[in-house]
C-alpha cells in the first residue's frame, strides 16, 4: 500500500551542527527534483512531505513504499537513494517510476490552471457583451494579447486552431515560473525533462502542420545548384531538430540560472556571516527576485513566439503561389477594397479628368 508521510517533522542531526556551510550542495539540492517535499527547517526539526516510491525490479515485481524509508541515506529492503536516484544493494535494475517534487508541482499548477480558467470560462458566459472583470478582467489582455501579436502575425489566416496550444504553452509556462520562485517551491520549468517535454510537443505539432512546401524546402531547397541540394538536405534536417533543441535550453538554462543566483546571494550571508555581508546580498537578492517576475512571464512569452514562428514557417505557402493566388483573385487586398488613394489618382480614367 502507498504510504505517505505529510508535514513530518524531521530531527536535525546533532552532527550537522558542526559542518562548514556547503552553498553548492545546499544551491543544487534546490534546484533539483527529489523525492521529497522540504518546507522549511526550524531548530527542532525539518517539515518535510514525502511521496511515494514506486519501484519495479524484472522479476521481483513491484515495490510500493514511502521514500521516508530510504531518507538521509537509509536502506529499505534492496533499495536505496544515491543523490536522488533510486539504486538496489545487490546492484540489480531497477526502474523508478516514484513521485517526485516536480511531479506533485505539475498536478498542483495543472490543477491551479484548471481552476483558474473554468472560472474565467464561466465569467464570458455570465458576461456576454459587458466588461470582463475580477480575475477574466487580468488575464483576458495576455490572451488577446497572444492572439494579436503572436498567432496572427507569425502563423496567419489559420492561426484560431493553434490557439489553444498557445495559450496552453503560455500559461503553463508563466504559472510554474511564478510558482517557483515561492519559497519552498519546485523548479518546474528549471528541469530539462518539462523543457523537454514542451519542446518536443511543438515539434510534434509544427511537424503535423507541415505542407508540402515545407518538406520540399528541406528535401530538395529550391534555388539551389544540383550539388548543393544533396548537401542541404542533412543541414535542413539538423534545423528542424535544432529550433525545438534551441527552446528547451534557453527556457531550462535562464529559469535554472535565476534560482542560483538567488541562491548564491543569500549563500554569502552563511559563508561570511557578517552584517556587512547580509546589508549587501539581501538588496542584491531582492532584485533578482523581482527581475525573476519580469523573466517569467518573458521566457513564457519567447517560448510561445518561436513555437508560433515554427509554426508558421510549416504553414508557409510557396511565395510565386501566393503572387498568382492575388491575380486570380483580382488583385491584392487594397486593390479588391478599391485601392489606396495614390493607387486611385494614378488609375487613367481618373488622371485624365
Amino acid at each position: 500500500m502507498c504510504t505517505f508521510a505529510g508535514f513530518a517533522a524531521e530531527p536535525t542531526e546533532a552532527g550537522k551542527k558542526g559542518e562548514a556551510f556547503n552553498p553548492g550542495e545546499v544551491i543544487l539540492h534546490h534546484v533539483a527534483d527529489s523525492h521529497e517535499w522540504h518546507w522549511f527547517s526550524t531548530d527542532n526539526g525539518s517539515f518535510v512531505s514525502y511521496f511515494p516510491i514506486i519501484a519495479y525490479q524484472p522479476g521481483k515485481g513491484l515495490s510500493v513504499f514511502s521514500s521516508e524509508k530510504v531518507a538521509e541515506g537509509k536502506t529499505y529492503q534492496n533499495f536505496k537513494l544515491e543523490e536522488e536516484k533510486l539504486t538496489t544493494l545487490d546492484g540489480s535494475k531497477v526502474y523508478d517510476f516514484s513521485i517526485t517534487k516536480n511531479v506533485a508541482a505539475l498536478a498542483v499548477s495543472s490543477l491551479l490552471l484548471f481552476l483558474v480558467f473554468t472560472s474565467v470560462a464561466r465569467s464570458y458566459r455570465q458576461r456576454v457583451g459587458r466588461a470582463p472583470s475580477g480575475l477574466q478582467g487580468f488575464l483576458e489582455p495576455f490572451v488577446i494579447f497572444i492572439r494579436d501579436e503572436v498567432a496572427k502575425k507569425s502563423i496567419g489566416p489559420k492561426y484560431e486552431r493553434y490557439m489553444p496550444y498557445l495559450l496552453t504553452v503560455f500559461f503553463f509556462i508563466w504559472f510554474n515560473n511564478l510558482l517557483g520562485l515561492t519559497p519552498g517551491a519546485a523548479n518546474l520549468t528549471g528541469n530539462i525533462a518539462v523543457t523537454m517535454m514542451l519542446a518536443v510537443l511543438t515539434l510534434i505539432v509544427t511537424l503535423f502542420s507541415s505542407n508540402k512546401y515545407y518538406w520540399e524546402h528541406i528535401f530538395w531547397t529550391p534555388g539551389v545548384p544540383l550539388p548543393l541540394r544533396i548537401i542541404m538536405i542533412p543541414v535542413e534536417l539538423i534545423g528542424v531538430i535544432t529550433k525545438p533543441f534551441s527552446l528547451m535550453v534557453r527556457l531550462f538554462a535562464n529559469i535554472t540560472a535565476g534560482h542560483i543566483i538567488i541562491l548564491s546571494f543569500i549563500s554569502l550571508i552563511f559563508i561570511f556571516r557578517s552584517a556587512l555581508t547580509g546589508f549587501l546580498s539581501v538588496p542584491f537578492g531582492l532584485f533578482i527576485s523581482v527581475l525573476e517576475l519580469l523573466v517569467s512571464v518573458l521566457q513564457a512569452y519567447i517560448f510561445t513566439l518561436l513555437t508560433a514562428m515554427y509554426i508558421g514557417g510549416a504553414l508557409e505557402e510557396h511565395h510565386h503561389d501566393e503572387s498568382h493566388g492575388h491575380d486570380e483573385n483580382f488583385g491584392t487586398a487594397d486593390e479588391r477594397d478599391g485601392g489606396s488613394d495614390i493607387a486611385h489618382l494614378t488609375r487613367p480614367d481618373v488622371a485624365a479628368h
